[in-house]
């Protein structure tokens, strides 16, 4: 008798609990409930299956066939489609939030895919992988060979990400467009939330990621000829 075979009735009905991401947790915290969502880069689906389980609406762009698949197979409303290209389609604020995990250093033009983030959602939610984490610097330094973590595990010709950020580069591209940062957090190679008065070349030098919660920066009304004030 096989051990699966020996296993009681229970065992074989328990349902196996799924292990989140922890950069996913986060995000989906950072998402109110009842909104609605459009996941750019969605993969194969699981942080939007997490935010559905928590109530929110959600709908999914993902590059890969293959991805869009999965998705499709989870019961997610998914379409292929492109971060570069295709968000252009969408009109303004569609969506309560857009999410951009993971795949911003993979587009080829990351400051208009962010200037679309926030065209097309009232809030954009962006993670990404620092390029500036002292492990890649400390590889860099010492093999003087293109880093690799199990975060980033690709070699150096066979990786997607194009754009290589650090935390404190996408720092100074919201300060460049005028995006408000409602909320930033770096983890580190745990998923542990680093201290949240730590400085930013803190974060920059120990964080393994960073994820963003970002508005439109408040435009200020035009000036009317009775607020100007002569010399």
């Amino acid at each position: 008798m096989s051990v699966q075979e020996s296993l009681p009735l229970e065992a074989h009905a328990r349902p196996q609990l799924r292990v989140h991401r922890a950069d996913h947790l986060l995000v989906a915290d950072m998402v109110e409930t009842g909104s609605k969502v459009l996941d750019v880069g969605c993969g194969e689906g699981d942080l939007m299956q997490l935010l559905e389980s928590r109530g929110v609406d959600c709908r999914g762009i993902e590059l890969s066939r293959e991805g869009v698949n999965r998705c499709v197979a989870r019961g997610l409303a998914v379409v292929q489609g492109d971060a570069d290209t295709d968000l252009d389609h969408y009109v303004d604020d569609a969506f309560d939030y857009v999410i951009l995990s993971q795949t911003l250093q993979a587009t080829r033009q990351p400051k208009e895919v962010l200037e679309n983030l926030l065209r097309i959602g009232r809030r954009a939610i962006v993670s990404f992988p620092n390029f500036g984490y002292i492990n890649m610097r400390l590889q860099l330094l010492i093999h003087g060979q293109m880093p690799r973590t199990d975060n980033l595990p690709a070699t150096w010709y066979d990786t997607p990400n194009i754009h290589f950020c650090t935390i404190k580069d996408f720092v100074g591209l919201c300060d460049e467009i005028g995006v408000k940062m409602e909320r930033a957090v770096a983890l580190d190679r745990y998923g542990r939330p680093l201290r949240l008065n730590a400085p930013w070349w803190f974060w920059n030098m120990f964080g393994e990621q960073g994820v963003f919660l970002l508005s439109r920066a408040q435009k200020k009304p035009p000036l009317q000829a009775a607020d100007y004030v002569a010399p």
